[in-house]
Protein backbone atom coordinates (compact mmCIF):
# COMPACT_ATOMS: atom_id res chain seq x y z
CA UNK A 1 0.00 0.00 0.00
CA UNK A 2 1.70 3.03 -0.83
CA UNK A 3 2.00 5.74 1.63
CA UNK A 4 -0.63 8.94 1.20
CA UNK A 5 0.37 12.33 1.78
CA UNK A 6 -2.05 14.79 2.63
CA UNK A 7 -2.44 17.63 0.19
CA UNK A 8 -1.75 20.77 2.69
CA UNK A 9 1.82 18.31 2.79
CA UNK A 10 2.10 17.45 -0.83
CA UNK A 11 0.91 21.33 -1.96
CA UNK A 12 3.13 22.81 0.15
CA UNK A 13 4.94 26.32 -1.99
CA UNK A 14 8.22 25.87 -2.83
CA UNK A 15 8.55 29.61 -4.13
CA UNK A 16 7.14 32.58 -3.81
CA UNK A 17 5.10 31.90 -6.75
CA UNK A 18 2.78 29.35 -5.09
CA UNK A 19 1.88 30.98 -2.26
CA UNK A 20 -1.88 31.83 -2.52
CA UNK A 21 -3.18 34.92 -2.37
CA UNK A 22 -0.16 37.19 -0.33
CA UNK A 23 0.99 38.47 -3.73
CA UNK A 24 2.06 42.06 -2.25
CA UNK A 25 3.79 40.47 0.69
CA UNK A 26 5.53 37.69 -1.63
CA UNK A 27 6.99 40.89 -4.00
CA UNK A 28 7.73 42.56 -1.04
CA UNK A 29 10.10 40.03 0.04
CA UNK A 30 11.48 39.10 -3.07
CA UNK A 31 12.83 42.44 -3.85
CA UNK A 32 14.16 42.85 -0.62
CA UNK A 33 16.12 40.24 -0.88
CA UNK A 34 16.92 41.21 -5.01
CA UNK A 35 18.32 44.46 -3.22
CA UNK A 36 20.00 43.67 -0.51
CA UNK A 37 17.05 45.70 1.99
CA UNK A 38 16.22 42.83 4.29
CA UNK A 39 15.70 43.65 8.08
CA UNK A 40 17.00 41.11 10.56
CA UNK A 41 13.87 40.59 12.32
CA UNK A 42 10.74 39.71 10.94
CA UNK A 43 7.52 38.91 12.19
CA UNK A 44 4.56 37.37 10.01
CA UNK A 45 1.02 37.45 11.70
CA UNK A 46 -2.50 36.58 10.39
CA UNK A 47 -4.77 33.90 10.38
CA UNK A 48 -3.95 29.91 10.58
CA UNK A 49 -3.29 28.06 7.19
CA UNK A 50 -2.63 31.48 5.15
CA UNK A 51 1.05 30.58 4.49
CA UNK A 52 3.06 32.27 7.38
CA UNK A 53 5.49 29.36 8.36
CA UNK A 54 5.50 28.42 3.96
CA UNK A 55 6.54 31.79 3.51
CA UNK A 56 9.45 32.09 6.29
CA UNK A 57 10.74 29.16 5.04
CA UNK A 58 10.70 29.83 1.46
CA UNK A 59 12.24 32.97 2.37
CA UNK A 60 15.32 31.36 4.29
CA UNK A 61 16.61 29.07 1.30
CA UNK A 62 16.39 32.11 -1.08
CA UNK A 63 18.17 34.59 1.30
CA UNK A 64 21.43 32.29 0.42
CA UNK A 65 20.67 31.21 -3.01
CA UNK A 66 21.62 34.47 -3.58
CA UNK A 67 25.03 33.43 -3.66
CA UNK A 68 25.53 33.19 -7.32
CA UNK A 69 28.44 30.68 -6.83
CA UNK A 70 26.46 28.29 -5.18
CA UNK A 71 23.45 25.73 -6.72
CA UNK A 72 20.43 26.50 -7.11
CA UNK A 73 19.02 23.43 -5.65
CA UNK A 74 20.93 23.73 -2.31
CA UNK A 75 18.26 24.06 0.29
CA UNK A 76 21.03 25.01 2.76
CA UNK A 77 19.14 23.05 5.45
CA UNK A 78 21.70 23.52 8.02
CA UNK A 79 21.28 27.08 7.84
CA UNK A 80 17.90 26.93 8.58
CA UNK A 81 16.75 25.88 12.09
CA UNK A 82 12.79 25.98 13.65
CA UNK A 83 11.82 26.53 17.05
CA UNK A 84 8.16 25.47 18.26
CA UNK A 85 7.77 28.20 21.08
CA UNK A 86 4.74 26.14 22.00
CA UNK A 87 6.76 23.49 23.67
CA UNK A 88 9.97 25.51 24.27
CA UNK A 89 8.87 28.50 25.49
CA UNK A 90 11.00 29.19 29.01
CA UNK A 91 13.97 31.14 29.27
CA UNK A 92 16.42 28.11 29.16
CA UNK A 93 15.08 27.56 25.67
CA UNK A 94 15.95 31.09 25.05
CA UNK A 95 19.54 31.34 26.12
CA UNK A 96 20.11 28.02 24.56
CA UNK A 97 19.22 29.85 21.23
CA UNK A 98 21.21 32.91 21.83
CA UNK A 99 24.33 30.95 22.30
CA UNK A 100 24.16 28.86 18.94
CA UNK A 101 23.09 32.64 17.12
CA UNK A 102 26.71 33.14 18.13
CA UNK A 103 28.45 30.70 15.63
CA UNK A 104 28.68 31.74 11.79
CA UNK A 105 27.50 29.44 9.13
CA UNK A 106 29.15 26.66 7.87
CA UNK A 107 28.26 27.17 3.91
CA UNK A 108 26.11 30.15 2.63
CA UNK A 109 26.11 33.62 4.08
CA UNK A 110 23.35 33.90 6.69
CA UNK A 111 21.64 31.49 9.12
CA UNK A 112 17.83 31.81 9.20
CA UNK A 113 15.90 31.22 12.83
CA UNK A 114 12.30 30.67 12.27
CA UNK A 115 10.31 30.45 15.64
CA UNK A 116 6.86 29.74 15.25
CA UNK A 117 3.85 30.56 17.61
CA UNK A 118 6.21 32.99 19.30
CA UNK A 119 3.12 34.55 21.58
CA UNK A 120 3.03 31.43 23.86
CA UNK A 121 7.06 32.39 24.76
CA UNK A 122 6.60 33.66 28.51
CA UNK A 123 7.05 36.64 29.72
CA UNK A 124 10.85 36.16 31.27
CA UNK A 125 11.72 34.68 27.56
CA UNK A 126 10.58 37.54 25.75
CA UNK A 127 12.41 39.57 28.13
CA UNK A 128 15.80 37.42 27.88
CA UNK A 129 15.45 37.50 23.83
CA UNK A 130 15.43 41.42 23.57
CA UNK A 131 18.75 42.59 23.75
CA UNK A 132 19.67 39.46 20.96
CA UNK A 133 16.83 40.67 18.95
CA UNK A 134 17.81 44.28 19.39
CA UNK A 135 21.35 43.71 17.91
CA UNK A 136 21.20 39.99 16.62
CA UNK A 137 24.96 39.22 14.23
CA UNK A 138 25.44 40.08 10.92
CA UNK A 139 24.98 36.69 9.58
CA UNK A 140 21.68 36.00 12.15
CA UNK A 141 18.31 36.37 10.83
CA UNK A 142 15.11 36.14 13.12
CA UNK A 143 12.01 35.27 11.37
CA UNK A 144 8.78 34.87 14.06
CA UNK A 145 5.47 34.06 13.07
CA UNK A 146 2.21 34.10 15.59
CA UNK A 147 -1.49 34.12 14.98
CA UNK A 148 -2.06 36.45 17.95
CA UNK A 149 0.20 39.40 17.67
CA UNK A 150 -1.81 41.13 20.44
CA UNK A 151 0.10 38.73 22.76
CA UNK A 152 3.23 40.02 22.04
CA UNK A 153 4.99 42.56 24.23
CA UNK A 154 5.11 45.80 22.36
CA UNK A 155 8.95 46.01 22.93
CA UNK A 156 9.38 42.56 20.85
CA UNK A 157 7.17 44.43 18.16
CA UNK A 158 9.22 47.46 18.12
CA UNK A 159 12.33 45.84 17.20
CA UNK A 160 10.53 43.63 14.30
CA UNK A 161 9.37 44.48 10.84
CA UNK A 162 6.10 43.07 10.50
CA UNK A 163 4.26 41.60 7.94
CA UNK A 164 0.04 41.19 8.71
CA UNK A 165 -1.35 38.48 6.07
CA UNK A 166 -4.60 38.51 4.75
CA UNK A 167 -7.65 36.10 5.28
CA UNK A 168 -7.20 34.26 1.59
CA UNK A 169 -10.34 34.67 -0.50
CA UNK A 170 -13.03 32.60 -2.10
CA UNK A 171 -11.86 32.64 -5.49
CA UNK A 172 -8.46 32.43 -4.72
CA UNK A 173 -8.92 29.49 -3.16
CA UNK A 174 -11.69 27.69 -5.75
CA UNK A 175 -8.91 28.94 -8.09
CA UNK A 176 -5.98 26.87 -6.08
CA UNK A 177 -7.99 24.24 -5.70
CA UNK A 178 -9.07 23.47 -9.44
CA UNK A 179 -5.01 23.30 -10.05
CA UNK A 180 -4.94 20.78 -7.59
CA UNK A 181 -7.63 18.95 -9.58
CA UNK A 182 -6.42 18.78 -12.94
CA UNK A 183 -2.55 17.87 -11.28
CA UNK A 184 -4.40 14.95 -9.58
CA UNK A 185 -7.11 13.93 -12.91
CA UNK A 186 -10.40 14.67 -10.30
CA UNK A 187 -13.45 16.31 -12.15
CA UNK A 188 -15.26 18.48 -9.95
CA UNK A 189 -18.19 20.90 -9.99
CA UNK A 190 -17.32 24.79 -9.89
CA UNK A 191 -20.04 24.55 -7.09
CA UNK A 192 -18.50 21.73 -5.69
CA UNK A 193 -15.31 23.70 -4.90
CA UNK A 194 -16.46 26.94 -4.24
CA UNK A 195 -18.30 25.45 -1.20
CA UNK A 196 -14.77 23.86 0.10
CA UNK A 197 -13.67 27.34 -0.28
CA UNK A 198 -16.40 29.18 1.55
CA UNK A 199 -16.18 26.28 4.54
CA UNK A 200 -12.25 27.04 4.53
CA UNK A 201 -13.27 30.48 6.03
CA UNK A 202 -10.49 32.34 4.27
CA UNK A 203 -7.34 29.24 5.34
CA UNK A 204 -5.79 27.09 2.55
CA UNK A 205 -4.92 24.63 4.63
CA UNK A 206 -8.08 24.19 5.80
CA UNK A 207 -9.75 24.38 2.35
CA UNK A 208 -6.93 21.44 1.32
CA UNK A 209 -7.96 19.17 4.36
CA UNK A 210 -11.78 19.35 3.48
CA UNK A 211 -10.68 18.67 -0.19
CA UNK A 212 -8.98 15.18 1.50
CA UNK A 213 -11.87 14.58 2.92
CA UNK A 214 -14.72 15.15 0.15
CA UNK A 215 -12.23 13.03 -2.42
CA UNK A 216 -12.05 9.96 0.50
CA UNK A 217 -15.97 10.30 0.42
CA UNK A 218 -16.69 10.95 -3.69
CA UNK A 219 -14.04 9.11 -4.76
CA UNK A 220 -12.51 10.84 -8.44
CA UNK A 221 -16.15 12.93 -9.22
CA UNK A 222 -16.76 16.07 -7.05
CA UNK A 223 -20.23 17.38 -6.89
CA UNK A 224 -22.32 20.13 -5.58
CA UNK A 225 -24.54 17.02 -4.01
CA UNK A 226 -21.64 15.05 -2.11
CA UNK A 227 -20.02 17.91 -1.13
CA UNK A 228 -22.86 18.91 1.05
CA UNK A 229 -23.62 15.91 2.45
CA UNK A 230 -20.38 15.10 3.67
CA UNK A 231 -19.78 18.75 4.89
CA UNK A 232 -23.25 18.83 6.22
CA UNK A 233 -23.79 22.51 5.19
CA UNK A 234 -27.10 24.38 3.96
CA UNK A 235 -26.86 24.09 0.16
CA UNK A 236 -27.89 27.63 -1.59
CA UNK A 237 -30.88 25.62 -3.32
CA UNK A 238 -32.33 25.53 0.33
CA UNK A 239 -32.06 29.35 0.79
CA UNK A 240 -33.71 30.02 -2.85
CA UNK A 241 -36.74 27.71 -2.14
CA UNK A 242 -37.28 29.10 1.60
CA UNK A 243 -37.18 32.95 -0.16
CA UNK A 244 -39.58 31.83 -2.66
CA UNK A 245 -41.71 30.74 -0.34
CA UNK A 246 -41.60 34.21 2.12
CA UNK A 247 -42.14 36.10 -1.21
CA UNK A 248 -45.50 33.61 -1.78
CA UNK A 249 -46.48 34.27 1.88
CA UNK A 250 -46.84 30.57 2.19
CA UNK A 251 -46.50 30.10 5.75
CA UNK A 252 -47.17 26.56 5.94
CA UNK A 253 -45.04 25.79 3.39
CA UNK A 254 -42.21 27.83 5.57
CA UNK A 255 -42.51 26.05 8.48
CA UNK A 256 -42.96 22.61 6.73
CA UNK A 257 -39.40 23.54 4.62
CA UNK A 258 -37.84 24.85 7.97
CA UNK A 259 -38.93 21.73 10.14
CA UNK A 260 -37.30 19.32 7.13
CA UNK A 261 -33.95 21.89 7.99
CA UNK A 262 -33.85 21.09 11.69
CA UNK A 263 -34.80 17.19 10.74
CA UNK A 264 -31.52 17.05 8.81
CA UNK A 265 -29.53 17.84 12.20
CA UNK A 266 -29.12 22.10 11.14
CA UNK A 267 -29.86 24.83 13.85
CA UNK A 268 -31.78 27.26 13.93
CA UNK A 269 -28.81 30.09 14.75
CA UNK A 270 -27.07 28.30 11.57
CA UNK A 271 -30.03 28.63 9.44
CA UNK A 272 -31.39 32.13 9.95
CA UNK A 273 -28.02 33.05 9.52
CA UNK A 274 -27.28 31.35 6.43
CA UNK A 275 -30.61 32.92 5.33
CA UNK A 276 -29.62 36.67 6.24
CA UNK A 277 -26.50 36.30 4.38
CA UNK A 278 -28.70 34.98 1.50
CA UNK A 279 -30.82 38.55 1.90
CA UNK A 280 -27.62 39.95 1.25
CA UNK A 281 -26.42 38.74 -1.90
CA UNK A 282 -29.84 39.49 -3.18
CA UNK A 283 -29.43 43.00 -2.24
CA UNK A 284 -26.04 43.31 -3.54
CA UNK A 285 -27.17 41.25 -6.72
CA UNK A 286 -29.86 44.10 -8.12
CA UNK A 287 -27.16 46.87 -9.14
CA UNK A 288 -24.80 45.68 -11.36
CA UNK A 289 -22.15 48.18 -9.42
CA UNK A 290 -22.31 45.50 -6.68
CA UNK A 291 -22.61 42.21 -8.07
CA UNK A 292 -18.91 42.06 -8.27
CA UNK A 293 -19.39 41.31 -4.38
CA UNK A 294 -20.82 38.19 -4.91
CA UNK A 295 -18.65 35.27 -3.91
CA UNK A 296 -20.12 32.33 -5.51
CA UNK A 297 -20.29 30.19 -8.80
CA UNK A 298 -21.41 31.52 -11.90
CA UNK A 299 -24.38 28.89 -11.95
CA UNK A 300 -25.02 30.31 -8.60
CA UNK A 301 -24.59 33.92 -9.35
CA UNK A 302 -27.35 33.82 -12.48
CA UNK A 303 -30.01 32.57 -9.55
CA UNK A 304 -29.46 35.17 -7.58
CA UNK A 305 -29.97 37.62 -10.42
CA UNK A 306 -32.99 36.06 -11.06
CA UNK A 307 -34.63 35.86 -7.84
CA UNK A 308 -33.20 39.99 -7.06
CA UNK A 309 -35.97 40.69 -9.95
CA UNK A 310 -39.03 39.75 -7.82
CA UNK A 311 -37.58 40.67 -4.12
CA UNK A 312 -38.17 44.13 -3.73
CA UNK A 313 -35.74 46.12 -1.54
CA UNK A 314 -38.23 47.36 0.52
CA UNK A 315 -38.45 43.69 1.66
CA UNK A 316 -34.99 42.57 1.86
CA UNK A 317 -34.50 45.61 4.00
CA UNK A 318 -37.29 44.39 6.53
CA UNK A 319 -36.08 40.98 6.34
CA UNK A 320 -32.35 41.48 6.89
CA UNK A 321 -33.80 43.62 10.09
CA UNK A 322 -35.91 41.11 11.34
CA UNK A 323 -33.36 38.07 10.64
CA UNK A 324 -30.43 40.29 12.69
CA UNK A 325 -32.61 40.78 15.11
CA UNK A 326 -33.24 36.86 15.77
CA UNK A 327 -30.03 36.38 15.72
CA UNK A 328 -29.50 38.78 18.81
CA UNK A 329 -32.22 37.07 20.37
CA UNK A 330 -31.54 33.44 19.98
CA UNK A 331 -28.64 32.58 22.46
CA UNK A 332 -31.26 34.54 25.10
CA UNK A 333 -34.31 32.57 24.22
CA UNK A 334 -35.80 29.72 26.21
CA UNK A 335 -37.49 28.24 22.76
CA UNK A 336 -35.20 28.77 20.05
CA UNK A 337 -37.19 26.88 17.61
CA UNK A 338 -40.23 29.15 18.34
CA UNK A 339 -38.05 32.43 17.81
CA UNK A 340 -36.62 31.45 14.19
CA UNK A 341 -40.74 30.33 13.30
CA UNK A 342 -42.05 33.54 14.48
CA UNK A 343 -39.22 35.59 12.53
CA UNK A 344 -39.87 33.39 8.78
CA UNK A 345 -43.67 34.15 9.93
CA UNK A 346 -43.20 38.17 9.85
CA UNK A 347 -40.90 37.75 7.06
CA UNK A 348 -43.87 35.71 4.75
CA UNK A 349 -46.03 38.57 5.99
CA UNK A 350 -44.33 41.75 4.79
CA UNK A 351 -45.38 41.71 1.27
CA UNK A 352 -49.07 40.29 2.16
CA UNK A 353 -51.71 43.07 0.96
CA UNK A 354 -49.51 45.87 0.35
CA UNK A 355 -51.94 48.37 0.37
CA UNK A 356 -52.80 48.10 3.95
CA UNK A 357 -50.91 49.54 6.77
CA UNK A 358 -50.20 46.47 9.00
CA UNK A 359 -47.90 46.62 12.68
CA UNK A 360 -44.31 45.70 12.63
CA UNK A 361 -44.61 42.42 13.75
CA UNK A 362 -47.51 41.25 11.51
CA UNK A 363 -48.32 38.12 11.02
CA UNK A 364 -51.09 36.29 8.34
CA UNK A 365 -53.73 35.39 10.40
CA UNK A 366 -54.67 31.01 10.22
CA UNK A 367 -58.02 31.30 9.22
CA UNK A 368 -56.61 32.93 6.09
CA UNK A 369 -55.13 29.33 5.09
CA UNK A 370 -57.93 27.29 6.28
CA UNK A 371 -60.39 29.30 4.25
CA UNK A 372 -58.26 28.03 1.26
CA UNK A 373 -58.31 24.11 2.02
CA UNK A 374 -61.84 23.52 1.35
CA UNK A 375 -61.93 25.89 -1.54
CA UNK A 376 -59.23 23.85 -3.40
CA UNK A 377 -61.59 20.97 -2.86
CA UNK A 378 -64.61 22.14 -4.17
CA UNK A 379 -62.06 24.26 -7.37
CA UNK A 380 -61.24 20.81 -8.13
CA UNK A 381 -64.94 19.19 -8.05
CA UNK A 382 -66.21 21.93 -9.92
CA UNK A 383 -63.22 21.31 -13.17
CA UNK A 384 -64.06 17.52 -12.95
CA UNK A 385 -67.65 18.20 -13.24
CA UNK A 386 -67.21 20.56 -15.97
CA UNK A 387 -65.09 18.22 -17.65
CA UNK A 388 -67.88 15.60 -17.63
CA UNK A 389 -70.79 18.23 -19.17
CA UNK A 390 -68.21 19.77 -21.72
CA UNK A 391 -67.61 15.75 -22.95
CA UNK A 392 -71.04 14.79 -23.17
CA UNK A 393 -72.24 18.13 -25.38
CA UNK A 394 -68.89 17.28 -27.55
CA UNK A 395 -70.33 13.54 -28.16
CA UNK A 396 -74.42 14.74 -28.43
CA UNK A 397 -72.78 17.18 -30.98
CA UNK A 398 -70.88 14.11 -32.90
CA UNK A 399 -73.94 12.26 -33.29
CA UNK A 400 -75.92 15.40 -34.90
CA UNK A 401 -73.14 15.76 -37.20
CA UNK A 402 -72.85 12.20 -38.35
CA UNK A 403 -77.44 12.25 -38.75
CA UNK A 404 -76.94 15.00 -41.23
CA UNK A 405 -74.06 13.78 -43.25
CA UNK A 406 -76.20 11.20 -43.85
CA UNK A 407 -79.30 13.01 -44.42
CA UNK A 408 -76.90 15.34 -47.28
CA UNK A 409 -78.12 13.90 -50.09
CA UNK A 410 -82.01 14.75 -49.71
CA UNK A 411 -81.39 18.44 -48.13
CA UNK A 412 -78.92 20.70 -46.70
CA UNK A 413 -76.93 20.26 -43.72
CA UNK A 414 -77.94 23.23 -41.20
CA UNK A 415 -74.54 23.87 -39.25
CA UNK A 416 -75.53 22.21 -35.30
CA UNK A 417 -72.68 24.69 -33.74
CA UNK A 418 -73.47 28.60 -34.74
CA UNK A 419 -69.76 29.35 -35.13
CA UNK A 420 -69.98 30.66 -38.73
CA UNK A 421 -71.29 34.30 -37.35
CA UNK A 422 -70.03 37.36 -39.78
CA UNK A 423 -66.82 38.68 -37.94
CA UNK A 424 -67.19 42.15 -36.58
CA UNK A 425 -64.64 44.73 -35.65
CA UNK A 426 -63.27 44.99 -32.00
CA UNK A 427 -63.59 48.78 -32.44
CA UNK A 428 -66.90 49.13 -34.02
CA UNK A 429 -70.39 50.32 -32.32
CA UNK A 430 -71.79 46.82 -33.24
CA UNK A 431 -69.10 45.16 -31.34
CA UNK A 432 -69.23 47.19 -28.58
CA UNK A 433 -73.10 46.24 -28.32
CA UNK A 434 -72.67 42.94 -28.33
CA UNK A 435 -70.00 42.64 -25.66
CA UNK A 436 -72.20 44.14 -23.52
CA UNK A 437 -74.99 41.83 -24.52
CA UNK A 438 -72.86 39.11 -23.93
CA UNK A 439 -72.51 39.44 -20.51
CA UNK A 440 -75.56 40.27 -19.21
CA UNK A 441 -76.24 36.93 -21.17
CA UNK A 442 -73.83 35.60 -18.42
CA UNK A 443 -76.34 35.32 -15.99
CA UNK A 444 -79.29 35.07 -18.00
CA UNK A 445 -78.13 32.14 -20.07
CA UNK A 446 -79.99 28.91 -19.87
CA UNK A 447 -78.24 26.14 -17.57
CA UNK A 448 -80.99 23.57 -17.67
CA UNK A 449 -78.46 21.16 -18.49
CA UNK A 450 -76.21 22.21 -16.13
CA UNK A 451 -75.58 20.76 -12.41
CA UNK A 452 -77.80 21.72 -9.44
CA UNK A 453 -75.97 20.40 -6.36
CA UNK A 454 -77.88 21.13 -3.00
CA UNK A 455 -76.05 22.83 -0.95
CA UNK A 456 -76.33 24.29 2.97
CA UNK A 457 -76.78 28.03 4.16
CA UNK A 458 -73.47 27.56 6.00
CA UNK A 459 -71.66 26.81 2.92
CA UNK A 460 -73.20 29.32 1.27
CA UNK A 461 -71.93 32.14 3.51
CA UNK A 462 -68.35 30.39 3.46
CA UNK A 463 -68.07 30.84 -0.48
CA UNK A 464 -69.33 34.23 0.07
CA UNK A 465 -66.96 35.34 2.53
CA UNK A 466 -64.22 33.74 -0.02
CA UNK A 467 -65.31 36.23 -2.44
CA UNK A 468 -65.15 39.23 -0.39
CA UNK A 469 -61.55 38.13 0.33
CA UNK A 470 -61.14 38.01 -3.52
CA UNK A 471 -61.96 41.46 -4.18
CA UNK A 472 -59.92 42.70 -1.03
CA UNK A 473 -56.95 41.00 -2.87
CA UNK A 474 -57.60 42.72 -5.71
CA UNK A 475 -58.09 46.18 -4.12
CA UNK A 476 -61.77 46.34 -4.97
CA UNK A 477 -62.44 47.14 -1.46
CA UNK A 478 -65.68 48.91 -2.05
CA UNK A 479 -67.45 46.55 -3.53
CA UNK A 480 -66.28 44.41 -0.96
CA UNK A 481 -67.42 46.18 1.85
CA UNK A 482 -70.93 46.20 -0.02
CA UNK A 483 -71.17 42.74 -0.32
CA UNK A 484 -69.87 42.32 3.09
CA UNK A 485 -72.56 44.80 5.09
CA UNK A 486 -75.00 41.88 5.71
CA UNK A 487 -75.31 38.01 5.06
CA UNK A 488 -76.69 35.96 2.75
CA UNK A 489 -79.79 34.07 3.57
CA UNK A 490 -81.23 30.97 1.62
CA UNK A 491 -85.01 30.87 0.90
CA UNK A 492 -85.71 27.90 -0.44
CA UNK A 493 -83.46 25.64 -2.79
CA UNK A 494 -81.86 28.00 -5.18
CA UNK A 495 -82.79 31.52 -4.40
CA UNK A 496 -80.58 33.75 -2.48
CA UNK A 497 -81.75 36.67 -0.84
CA UNK A 498 -79.76 39.73 0.26
CA UNK A 499 -81.02 42.74 1.99
CA UNK A 500 -79.12 46.33 1.68
CA UNK A 501 -79.97 49.26 3.54
CA UNK A 502 -80.23 52.10 0.88
CA UNK A 503 -80.97 53.17 -2.80
CA UNK A 504 -77.10 53.34 -3.57
CA UNK A 505 -75.69 50.40 -2.33
CA UNK A 506 -78.83 48.64 -4.44
CA UNK A 507 -77.06 50.43 -7.23
CA UNK A 508 -73.77 49.57 -6.66
CA UNK A 509 -74.36 45.81 -5.86
CA UNK A 510 -76.02 45.04 -8.81
CA UNK A 511 -73.11 46.06 -11.14
CA UNK A 512 -71.17 43.61 -8.77
CA UNK A 513 -74.00 41.11 -9.10
CA UNK A 514 -73.13 38.82 -12.31
CA UNK A 515 -69.52 37.99 -10.91
CA UNK A 516 -70.38 36.96 -7.80
CA UNK A 517 -73.52 34.69 -9.35
CA UNK A 518 -71.00 33.13 -11.71
CA UNK A 519 -68.07 32.54 -8.38
CA UNK A 520 -71.55 30.95 -6.12
CA UNK A 521 -72.67 29.20 -9.22
CA UNK A 522 -68.92 26.89 -9.54
CA UNK A 523 -67.55 27.07 -6.20
CA UNK A 524 -71.44 25.56 -5.25
CA UNK A 525 -71.33 23.47 -8.21
CA UNK A 526 -75.11 24.77 -9.06
CA UNK A 527 -75.92 26.72 -12.03
CA UNK A 528 -79.90 27.33 -10.95
CA UNK A 529 -79.32 29.57 -8.09
CA UNK A 530 -79.89 33.19 -8.30
CA UNK A 531 -79.73 36.30 -6.11
CA UNK A 532 -82.45 38.69 -4.89
CA UNK A 533 -82.36 41.63 -3.80
CA UNK A 534 -84.11 43.47 -0.84
CA UNK A 535 -84.29 47.01 -0.27
CA UNK A 536 -84.97 47.29 3.67
CA UNK A 537 -85.07 50.81 5.15
CA UNK A 538 -85.07 49.50 8.67
CA UNK A 539 -81.80 47.98 8.14
CA UNK A 540 -80.69 51.78 7.02
CA UNK A 541 -80.22 52.13 10.83
CA UNK A 542 -77.86 50.31 11.62
CA UNK A 543 -75.41 52.11 10.20
CA UNK A 544 -74.39 55.25 11.79
CA UNK A 545 -72.85 58.20 8.98
CA UNK A 546 -72.76 61.30 10.91
CA UNK A 547 -71.81 62.54 14.75
CA UNK A 548 -75.28 62.92 15.33
CA UNK A 549 -76.47 59.09 14.30
CA UNK A 550 -73.66 57.56 15.73
CA UNK A 551 -74.54 59.16 19.21
CA UNK A 552 -78.05 58.32 19.05
CA UNK A 553 -76.77 54.34 18.55
CA UNK A 554 -74.23 54.83 21.64
CA UNK A 555 -77.17 56.28 23.86
CA UNK A 556 -79.48 53.70 23.34
CA UNK A 557 -76.44 50.95 25.07
CA UNK A 558 -75.69 53.20 27.61
CA UNK A 559 -78.05 56.18 28.66
CA UNK A 560 -76.22 57.37 31.05
CA UNK A 561 -74.34 59.29 28.42
CA UNK A 562 -76.43 61.90 27.97
CA UNK A 563 -75.85 62.95 31.72
CA UNK A 564 -71.99 62.84 31.33
CA UNK A 565 -72.86 65.49 27.94
CA UNK A 566 -74.93 67.64 29.87
CA UNK A 567 -73.00 67.79 33.05
CA UNK A 568 -69.60 68.66 31.24
CA UNK A 569 -71.49 70.51 28.59
CA UNK A 570 -70.32 68.96 25.89
CA UNK A 571 -70.99 69.38 21.93
CA UNK A 572 -71.68 66.77 19.45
Amino acid sequence: MEHFIVSARKYRPKNFEDVVGQQAITNTLDNAIKNNHLAQALLFTGPRGVGKTSCARILAKKINQQEAALSKDEDFAFNIFELDAASNNSVDDIRSLTDQVRIPPQTGKYKVYIIDEVHMLSQSAFNAFLKTLEEPPAHAIFILATTEKHKIIPTILSRCQIFDFKRIGVLDAKNYLKTICEKEEITAEDDALHIIAQKADGAMRDALSIFDRVVSFSGKNLTREAVTQNLNVLDYDTYFKMTDLLLENKIPDVLNTFNIVLAKGFEGHHFINGLASHFRDLLVAKDKATVALLEVGDAAKKKYLKQAEKAGIPFLMQAINKANDCDLNYKASKNQRLLVELTLMQIASITFDGEKKKSANYIIPATFFQALSPIKKQVNKSVLKTETIVKKELTQVKEQVKTDHISASTEPVKPVLNFARKRTSSLSLKSIHQQKESKKKVVEENFDNHPKDVFTEKELQLFWQEYINVLNKKGERSMASIIAADAPKLDGKFKIVYTVPNKLMQDQFKKGRPKLLNFLREKLNNYGIDIALELNETVEKKFAYTPQEKYSKLLEKNPMLEKLRKTFMLDL
